[in-house]
C-alpha cells in the first residue's frame, strides 16, 4: 500500500482512521485478485456480500510521512457464515508493527441481507490466508 500526503494529519503522521482504510483496501485487493469484486456495481460472486460485524485496532508506533507500507492479513477463524481476520500494518520492510487488530465479516445473502453460509470455493480461499498450525 502507498501512504499519500492526504493520509497524513497535521503532524505528518498517518491519521488514525486511515489505518482502517488501508485494511479495507488490502482486503479488497486480495478478494478482487480472487474474482470477488464489484465490477460495474454488481457482485461477481454472492460471497462478496459481507458486512463488518467488528473492527478493532491497536496503534503501536506512528507511520510518519508518505511511502510504502505493508498490510499483513491472516484468517484466524472461519465459521459457517463468519470470518475473523487478524491484521498488522507494517513498514515497507515488514519489521516495524505500526498497528494491529481484528476484523470480523459476516456473509450476508445479497437478496435477504441475512447471514448465509460461505460457498466451498470461498472457504478454500480463506484457507490460503490461514497460518499453518
Amino acid at each position: 500500500m502507498f501512504v499519500h500526503f492526504d493520509d497524513l494529519d497535521s503532524m505528518s503522521m498517518v491519521h488514525n482512521i486511515r489505518y482502517a482504510v488501508f485494511v479495507e483496501r488490502a482486503l479488497s485487493m486480495f478478494w478482487e485478485s480472487n474474482g470477488y469484486g464489484y465490477p460495474n456495481g454488481t457482485l461477481s460472486h454472492p460471497d462478496a456480500s459481507v458486512g463488518v460485524a467488528e473492527f478493532s485496532i491497536s496503534y503501536r508506533t506512528p507511520v510518519r510521512g508518505t511511502g510504502f507500507i505493508l498490510v499483513h492479513l491472516v484468517v484466524e477463524h472461519v465459521g459457517n457464515s463468519s470470518v475473523v481476520y487478524r491484521f498488522r500494518v507494517l513498514d515497507a520492510e515488514g519489521v516495524t508493527v505500526h498497528a494491529e487488530g481484528k476484523r470480523v465479516h459476516i456473509h450476508l445473502d445479497p437478496r435477504t441481507f441475512r447471514p448465509s453460509p460461505w460457498a466451498e470455493e470461498t472457504r478454500a480461499i480463506y484457507k490460503t490466508l490461514q497460518e499453518p498450525r
